[in-house]
């Protein structure tokens, strides 16, 4: 196994996980566009397929897994599982089939219920290779419920004032995890766009929302608006010509500073990502005899994990170098 070229490889099954520049065979753990490069042959699940062919066009070259099937590849068994962080996001096992020995990639996961994507599920294996983004104990999110009941708030609160609110997103998954959010409380949304040509794909998929129309200014009224946090953003702000309230939501929200660095007026911390907590809990549902950390706070996630008895490295980092040996074994 090799952590290199924007990607992890794993050259016994001929297979890259994750890679951002173009290859003969990839895993694509879900749609966003950091994981996603157009690969010769991919793998994934079928939403994420779908939501590829969305965003990207039809001539994405995808061959989708169902979440449960098992199919073989190079003299190994893959399997794909829901990792809750996105629609169609999945982890990858992959057993060598000569002596059964077992790799298991989270890609990006979370654990918390999400209103727009499947529930993440658990597996065992050997060796886990695990997402930290939010490898640190401060990060730990309060209940999903009292987020989504802040975000309500901030709207009606908003709108009672005779404002306009503004819920920020990522274009796919948090943006539609938003306008979920608005399921049932009887407010009114206005999406941008970007967000529009991918509800059609979640909607095929089972995902439900209330009302919406597309962003129109001149009918802002009473209406929460649902964007991303780019630039798009700031041409509709230039456009109304209403008081408007900002609200981001991101992970990044547990640091109370949030807002102001994201120059919104609110910042909820609801987050595609697991927290410091889930992430010590995959750790130990995967009994694995070894675990490799990366992206976010890889190092010192780590380190925790080794204080906790795992056998666990970095594998970008500053302890790689304690871990060459390792990597020279033999991996599924």
């Amino acid at each position: 196994m090799e952590a290199r070229d924007r990607g992890i490889y794993l050259p016994e099954a001929e297979l890259w996980l994750d890679p951002s520049r173009v290859k003969p065979v990839a895993f694509v753990s879900h749609a966003h566009s950091d994981h996603f490069a157009r690969h010769h042959r991919i793998l994934c699940s079928p939403a994420t397929g779908d939501v590829l062919k969305a965003r990207y066009g039809q001539k994405t070259a995808c061959d989708p897994v169902a979440f449960g099937q098992s199919i073989e590849h190079n003299g190994h068994s893959i399997e794909l599982f829901p990792a809750g962080h996105a629609l169609g996001s999945a982890q990858i096992r992959i057993e060598r089939l000569s002596d059964g020995a077992s790799l298991l990639y989270t890609g990006d996961f979370k654990r918390r219920p999400s209103l727009t994507c499947e529930p993440y599920e658990a597996r065992t294996a050997d060796t886990l290779i695990m997402e930290t983004t939010f490898g640190l104990p401060k990060f730990r999110f309060p209940a999903i419920e009292d987020v989504r009941a802040d975000v309500l708030r901030f709207c009606r609160e908003t709108l009672d004032a005779g404002e306009v609110p503004m819920l920020l997103g990522y274009s796919f998954g948090k943006a539609q995890e938003l306008l979920a959010i608005l399921t049932g409380s009887g407010l009114e949304a206005m999406v941008h766009d970007s967000i529009r040509k991918l509800l059609p794909t979640f909607e095929s998929h089972g995902f439900a929302f209330p009302p919406w129309q597309v962003f129109d200014p001149g009918g802002i009224d009473g209406k929460v608006l649902v964007f991303p946090p780019t630039a798009e953003r700031k041409a509709a702000l230039a456009e109304i010509k209403r008081p408007c309230r900002t609200a981001v939501a991101t992970g990044w929200a547990i640091d109370p500073r949030a807002r102001y660095r994201y120059r919104a007026d609110a910042a909820f911390p609801l987050s595609d990502h697991a927290d410091w907590p889930d992430l010590l809990r995959c750790a130990q549902e995967v009994q694995p005899s070894r675990i490799l950390t990366t992206h976010g706070y890889a190092a010192p996630f780590a380190a925790d994990l080794r204080r906790r008895g795992f056998n666990a490295w970095s594998l970008h980092g500053i302890d790689q170098m304690e871990l060459s040996l390792g990597l020279d074994e033999p991996e599924a």
